[in-house]
């Protein structure tokens, strides 16, 4: 072969990226889907490319998606009789719109059930939370445009950045995966300021309904505590959904489960973890609550002792020599103030208090030196134990 006919290709790691694509059957899946078939490229195929395309560490725009594949074995990728040229921007904005109109929440579902269905992977448990992706641009309508816009389009705003960039606008993204991340299940784009403690019960319940009409066990849902709360729980409770989830510190059920010193302690083979459990019952119904402390957190938690025992303090400090400054109508009147501002003091410090009176006189006028006594509330001042 003479040596201007030869021609390099690099395939790199996208051929198997490819072969687990058609090992998993997304090009077949979205095929058998679309109605228009006659396409010279189908929608599963562009689907492929852009797959490609996107893990191919390029970052470029849709109409130079030709130019990223002039150099790739696009026949072995993608399939025979397909170029690079065949791969415009017409042709890839044409699926964008097909996998919009039938629903990509809906196509992601189905393609992982029969992933998850070829490479033998079971769906429990399930590892649910939410992310953001922060953008750049205005990302404005014009007035009376909004009527225009496709209602399920999700909203491009402000909103808790976990890239702590609040500056710019962001979109989210919930997603359900199996253990450890191995096989996405279930995925749902959200407004850029979506809450979790809504949006996260939305997503569970949707997948197990998802699950039970595939015929696959539901398993376990596993999300963080932005999904706890009282609403939530009883509503899983009623549904069915089987969870697992971390308990947030501020109920007062949480507070005085961790103060609890059980009786007996389970303990993991190397001494570094031990636990206790608890059965709770909660208006929500019973849930069955583990608490779990570490060596090393043990370790952390003894080294801030002393910087948050000096916050306190001073916190106390202020908050008494405001309360010493105050005028009651009488002595009783102080001690009740008193005594209601110390039932959230912390039980390492003490306060000692005394009230000191001053008469008040019907007239004007100097009273007599005898009487010259101050009736003023005194400073209090904690004193450590």
């Amino acid at each position: 072969m003479a040596p201007e006919e030869m021609g390099i290709e690099r395939l790199d790691h996208l051929g198997i990226v490819a072969g687990m694509c058609r090992e998993i059957g997304l090009v077949d899946y979205l095929d058998a889907r679309d109605e228009h078939t006659h396409e010279r490229v189908s929608v599963g195929t562009a689907t492929l490319a852009m797959i490609l395309n996107g893990l191919g560490f390029a970052n470029r725009r849709m109409y130079l998606v030709p130019q990223f594949f002039a150099t790739k074995p696009v026949a072995h990728l993608l399939g025979a009789g397909i170029s690079a040229v065949d791969l415009h921007d017409e042709c890839l904005g044409r699926t964008l719109d097909w996998l919009y109109a039938h629903n990509p929440t809906a196509l992601c579902a189905g393609i992982a059930a029969q992933a998850r269905r070829r490479v033998g992977v079971s769906s429990r448990p399930l590892h649910v939370d939410t992310t953001s992706f922060s953008v750049r641009g205005a990302y404005a309508f014009e007035e009376g445009e909004v009527d225009e816009v496709d209602a399920q389009a999700i909203a491009i705003t402000y909103g808790y950045s976990r890239d702590h960039r609040a500056d710019l606008k962001q979109w989210m993204l919930a997603l359900a995966t199996t253990q450890e991340g191995a096989i996405p299940v279930f995925l749902r784009p959200l407004d850029g300021n979506a809450s979790d403690q809504r949006e996260l019960a939305q997503i569970i319940e949707a997948l197990v309904t998802h699950l039970r009409e595939a015929g696959d066990d539901e398993g376990v849902d596993v999300a963080d505590s932005g999904v706890y709360s009282a609403a939530n729980m009883r509503h899983f409770a009623q549904t069915g959904v089987r969870w697992i989830s971390r308990v947030p510190e501020t109920s007062r059920e949480a507070k005085a489960l961790a103060r609890e010193e059980p009786a007996h302690w389970q303990t993991s083979a190397d001494r570094k973890t031990w636990w206790f459990t608890r059965r709770m019952d909660l208006p929500q119904g019973v849930e069955r609550w583990i608490v779990v402390a570490t060596q090393p957190g043990e370790a952390r938690a003894h080294a801030s002792v002393p910087r948050r025992a000096q916050q306190d303090r001073e916190q106390w400090e202020r908050q008494l020599w405001h309360l010493g400054n105050q005028e009651f109508a009488c002595q009783a009147d102080a001690e009740i103030e008193l005594q209601r501002r110390l039932k959230t003091l912390p039980a390492w410090l003490r306060v000692e208090s005394r009230v000191s009176i001053r008469a008040q006189y019907a007239s004007k006028g100097h009273p007599p030196r005898e009487l010259n006594r101050s009736v003023k509330a005194g400073r209090r001042k904690p004193r450590p134990p």
